[in-house]
This record gives structure tokens, C-alpha cells and sequence, in this order.
């Protein structure tokens, strides 16, 4: 009888064992819904001369939104996702936050800027004990229309926390916003917009290159221009040379007779101030029965000093 109760006991442990269901958490899954929660004062950079262009780069290492979730519970971290996508949401809240302000976006392809923002960071945390906490980080660069770079990569990082509870989904997403509309306030929209105005100085625009638009320094450097000869009552002409192919040289173009004078803009496609260091004003006078002068002017030198002139003594042939 001692037997079979000891080989029961067993048997029993085992029916007992493999009929127990370990509870395990159920894991919960929460969207947050992402939108520009605040605007930026309206029409402040209306006046600026040229457009920009916005390029959104998504250069997340974690593309997860939800980084940590550390409770004091054994509630396991839950499956986070975000609606609109965060590069989607990203680009079209930065181009209503730009518009608010009054840039032009995408107003020629020939002259605009280019903002461009690299997305490193975008990611919810919950600590017990101190709630949800947002980080948005970005780089941002800006190109000039030649794709030069005229504002160095630059950090913005914008933060936000809550005190909440751990299942507080819409404090979650209050923090995540936050915390993007602070970036956006961190960016230097100011300096953005300096490089958005024609400069006073051709100087200050080394690289921007005359279109025949009107929109450079150099197209609203005014030049004085006075030719005279003696005798008077010569014709003068002048034309481009260049030796920088972004430059054309020109044919002869008649300005008039001596004694000249003319206050212009310059006009000469593919210009810069820094190639018209390679590109002279050539200036010829000519009159019946006496030998034609010429004369060169560079270019550089002109619009330092905003003047070209000069006087011819003609000889007779």
C-alpha cells in the first residue's frame, strides 16, 4: 500500500505542473497623432529678395519614436507608431511654419536658397517618477543657388517633458509636439532670412551670379561711365572681354560720342564679384582721320571704385 501512494505523488505533481498558464502582460499599441501645435508670428520676412527651397533629410539611427518606457509596474513597453510619418510631418509642418512667417518657398529654381534639415532625433521617452519627455534634434545647412554653402551645419534640439501617467497617451503626444514646436523656435530664423536679401555691396555677394532677373548686388551697383576725347565728337564703344568662361565675351556695342556720360547697372550674364577679376571693359574711341585708342578697364576695379573713365588725345592719322 506504501508503494502505490509513493508512485502516485508523482504523477500527481506532474498533472498539477502541466495544467498551470503563466500570466504574461498584454502588450498595447498607441499612435501618436503629430501636428504643429503652435504657430510663429505671421509676415515678418515678406520683404526679402530672393525664395527658398526646403530639402528634409531623414538621418534617424533609431527610427523607433517610443525610446524608453521605465516603470515602476511590469508593464512591458508598448508598440508606438506615429501618424502623419515623422519625415512627412516634419517637411509640411516646417514649410506652413515657414509661409506663416512670410519666406517664399520655391519662388525660382534659378535663385532660391536651400534650407536643408537632417532629422537626427525624434523620439518619446516615459521614467517613473518623471513622466514623458520629447527630444527633436535636427542639422540644418543652407545653400546659396549655386549649392555653395553659406550657413555651416548647425544643431537645433527642442525638449518638452510631462508629469504624467505611463498610460497618459495624449500627454505623450502634447510632449512629443512640444518638443518640435521648441526646435522650430530654436532655429535662427533671422540669420536665415539675412542671407534672403540682396546686399547693399557686390562684395558681400561674392558668388551670386547675374541672371538678367535684377536680383544681385552687382545687377544694382550703379557705374559711372564718362568718355571724352580731344578732339571732341568721337564715337565710343566698348565690349566685354573675359577670360573665366562663366563670362562671354562681346561684340563692339556703340555708347554714343565724346563727350559721354552715363550712370548704368551692370547687365553681364554669368558675373560675379568674384570673376570679375578676369573680365575687363574694353573701351574704343574713333573718329574720321584720326587713329582709333582703345582701352582696357577691369572689371574688379570698377565696381570698387563705381566708375569707368577715361579721355582720349587723338592722333591724326
Amino acid at each position: 500500500m506504501k508503494k502505490i501512494i509513493i508512485l502516485l505523488i508523482p504523477l500527481l505533481l506532474f498533472i498539477s505542473c502541466g495544467t498551470t498558464k503563466v500570466q504574461r502582460p498584454q502588450i498595447h499599441s498607441f499612435t501618436i497623432p503629430l501636428s504643429l501645435s503652435k504657430l510663429p508670428q505671421s509676415n515678418i520676412y515678406i520683404n526679402l529678395d530672393y525664395g527658398i527651397r526646403l530639402n528634409v533629410l531623414d538621418k534617424r539611427v533609431d527610427n523607433n519614436i517610443l525610446n524608453k518606457y521605465e516603470v515602476n509596474l511590469e508593464i512591458p513597453k508598448p508598440n508606438t507608431s506615429s501618424y502623419p510619418e515623422v519625415k512627412s510631418f516634419v517637411s509640411e509642418s516646417i514649410k506652413d511654419y515657414m509661409k506663416t512667417m512670410g519666406f517664399a518657398l520655391d519662388y525660382d529654381i534659378n535663385t532660391d536658397y536651400m534650407l536643408q534639415v537632417e532629422i537626427t532625433q525624434f523620439q518619446l521617452s516615459y521614467l517613473s517618477g518623471m513622466g514623458w519627455m520629447g527630444t527633436v534634434c535636427f542639422d540644418i545647412q543652407i545653400f546659396d543657388e549655386n549649392r555653395n554653402q553659406v550657413y555651416p551645419r548647425t544643431n537645433i534640439t527642442g525638449r518638452h517633458s510631462v508629469m504624467s501617467n505611463c498610460d497618459d497617451y495624449t500627454a505623450a503626444a502634447k510632449t512629443m509636439n512640444t518638443a518640435f514646436s521648441n526646435a522650430l523656435e530654436n532655429i535662427d530664423w533671422n540669420r536665415i532670412a539675412y542671407f534672403l536679401k540682396r546686399s547693399d555691396l557686390a562684395s558681400n555677394e561674392k558668388n551670386k551670379q547675374v541672371t538678367g532677373e535684377g536680383n544681385t548686388a552687382l545687377e544694382h551697383t550703379i557705374i559711372r561711365w564718362f568718355f571724352d576725347s580731344t578732339p571732341k565728337g568721337a564715337d565710343v564703344y566698348w565690349r566685354v572681354i573675359s577670360s573665366t568662361p562663366d563670362v562671354k565675351n562681346t561684340n563692339q556695342l556703340y555708347l554714343g560720342s565724346t563727350p559721354y556720360e552715363s550712370t548704368e547697372a551692370f547687365d553681364i550674364k554669368g558675373l560675379t564679384f568674384n570673376n570679375s577679376g578676369d573680365v575687363q571693359i574694353e573701351i574704343s574711341c574713333e573718329k574720321i582721320g584720326y587713329i582709333t585708342q582703345k582701352k582696357r578697364f577691369n572689371l574688379r576695379q570698377a565696381i570698387e571704385q563705381k566708375e569707368i573713365s577715361s579721355k582720349f588725345n587723338l592722333v591724326e592719322e
